[in-house]
This record gives C-alpha cells, structure tokens and sequence, in this order.
C-alpha cells in the first residue's frame, strides 16, 4: 500500500510538473507573440495581447511597461500613462519606466512632472516599505543612543544632540510612513478619451465644467450608478491636481489597479 501512494504522489508530481511547463511556454509564446504585433505596427492588438499576459503575471513591471509602449504607439496616451504608473508602482526606480511615464505626462500637461504637491512627490519617491524601514532604522538608533547614555551616565552631554536628533528623525519619519500608506487608500484614475466633458452632477443635463483631454490624471472622489429608462449609466467624481472637480462617466478613465484589463474603472 505504501509504494501505490508513493506510485501515486510520483505521478501526480509528474503531471503537475508537465503542467506547469506547459503553462510556462504558452506564457513565453504568447509574449513572443505580443512582441511580433508590436513590430509589426499592430499596437492595438499588441496592447491586447500584453493584457493577457498581465492577467497571468499582474506582478511583471515589464509587462506593463511593454503594455503602455503599445497603448502610447497606438495614440491611447491616457491608457499608456494608467499603464506606466501601474510599471513604476511595481519597479518605482526604473529609468525606463520613469523616461516613458515623464515624456506621456509632457504630451499631455506640457511639464513631466507628477501630478499633486510637492510633498505628494516626495513621498512617491519611496514606497511604504523603504518609509517604513527608513522609521525602523532610525527608531533602532534612538533607542541605542538611549540606552547609551543610561550604560554610560558620563556619555550624557556628549549624545545628548544626537539623541534628541534622532527623536525627532524617528517621528517624521513615521508620520511619512502614514502619510505614504493613506496615499495607497486613494482611488486614482487616468482619463482614456480624446475629450471628456466634466460636468457639475451625474446627469447629462448637468452644468458643463471642465473639458479634459486624454491622459489628464484625476482622483476619485464618489460614484454613482443611475437608471434612466431601461438603460443603466455609471458616472464618478473625480478631482485634477490643480484641485478642479466634477462627474463624467466611468468608461471615460481607466483606474489605477485594473489597468491590466485596459478596461474603464469599475
């Protein structure tokens, strides 16, 4: 009986192995596939194709780097920044990533800079992790200098600034652990048509606001979904970074998180 469950582990092991090799040359043809669509001017269908793939690996930043060459080659620049961001959320230092998101950002507003203030750029140049093992560090060295000046009553003077320095280093540094992980809270969004027209309320007949052009960056702010007759309509409230606010529909942006899809928010 032992050596028929082991007959029976050893094959199974086998099957789930030829599986996964399988799965893994669909996976390398299938990327080979969306790389000839590329070059041969197909960016469209390109973009399509890395999608897949992202659906299979959403943790690739070069899937979504590739996916947001092919959406900006096919004139979708909205769909090609929503795609870049999602490469740099993965990969925040790579210079390819950054170069590519910088230049769709200046067709768009003129400036590369990122959306936001300031500060909101400062702290997007560190994920959550590096803030929070940069407070770790600093913590850790507060707590050292303590406890020196406590083994060695004699060091007080001399560690005094350095302890106090450190202190206060260790609660900046958590509150821009705070300040970065509340960030990860914020629903953001792309806007992926030519035009898009912002209007005061949910409603067709609201107040026209604003007019927006593609790839403008936004934050949502609230949803709704309505009934008119028979047909169903999704609108969201979204706001710029210079602080503008208003509705248009949700199949006019793309939101930041469901991007592999290169499907309107939900």
């Amino acid at each position: 009986m032992n050596c028929l469950a082991r007959k029976v582990v050893w094959a199974l092991s086998f099957f789930a192995l030829c599986i996964a090799t399988l799965h893994g040359a669909d996976v390398a043809v299938s990327f080979d596939g969306a790389n000839k669509l590329y070059e041969q001017g197909r960016f469209a269908e390109a973009a399509a194709a890395y999608a897949k793939q992202i659906e299979a690996a959403p943790g690739s930043p070069t899937l979504r780097y590739n996916l947001g060459n092919a959406w900006f080659k096919a004139g979708q620049t909205g769909r090609a920044i929503a795609a870049y961001r999602e490469a740099e959320r993965l990969a925040p230092r790579d210079p390819n990533v950054r170069f590519n998101l910088q230049f769709a950002r200046k067709k768009v507003t003129g400036s590369e800079a990122a959306p936001g203030s300031l500060w909101g750029r400062a702290l997007s140049a560190l994920t959550v992790n590096e803030w929070t093992m940069l407070a770790a560090i600093a913590f850790w060295i507060w707590m050292l200098l303590l406890a020196a000046r406590e083994w060695r009553p004699t060091w007080h003077g001399a560690v005094s600034g350095y302890t106090a320095t450190a202190g206060v280093v260790t609660v900046v540094l958590a509150g821009c652990v705070a300040a970065a992980a509340s960030q990860l809270n914020r629903a953001e969004a792309v806007v992926c048509v030519p035009e898009v027209i912002v209007r005061s309320g949910p409603l067709e007949e609201a107040k026209v606001l604003h007019q927006w052009r593609d790839g403008v960056e936004v934050e949502i702010l609230d949803r709704k979904e309505l009934s008119i007759g028979d047909a169903r309509q999704s609108w969201v409230q979204v706001r710029d970074s210079s602080g503008r606010a208003g509705w248009l529909k949700n199949d006019q942006i793309v939101q930041l998180g469901q991007t592999h899809s290169g499907k309107s928010g939900s």
